[in-house]
């Protein structure tokens, strides 16, 4: 399996992603902004989404096409 971001570049675990689009965070009033990095990213199961921390939210699941990698 492989995953890759908006741009097709391959991820893997632990690599940074940057967001290319604001992004308002389900159960919370946080919007992560674009340009915001996460860092040490984890691959889940499905290929099309990764799990992240971000400085307001932990454990966060995202879609990679809302991502391009660092």
């Amino acid at each position: 399996m492989t995953v890759n971001d908006s741009n097709g570049n391959e991820l893997a675990a632990g690599d940074s992603v940057q967001l290319i689009k604001d992004l308002k965070v389900k159960g919370t009033s946080v919007t992560l902004k674009r340009g915001t990095v996460a860092k040490n990213i984890r691959l889940t199961d499905d290929d099309e989404e990764i799990e992240c921390n971000v400085d307001k939210v932990k454990g966060l699941v995202l879609k990679t096409c809302f991502l391009k990698k660092v």
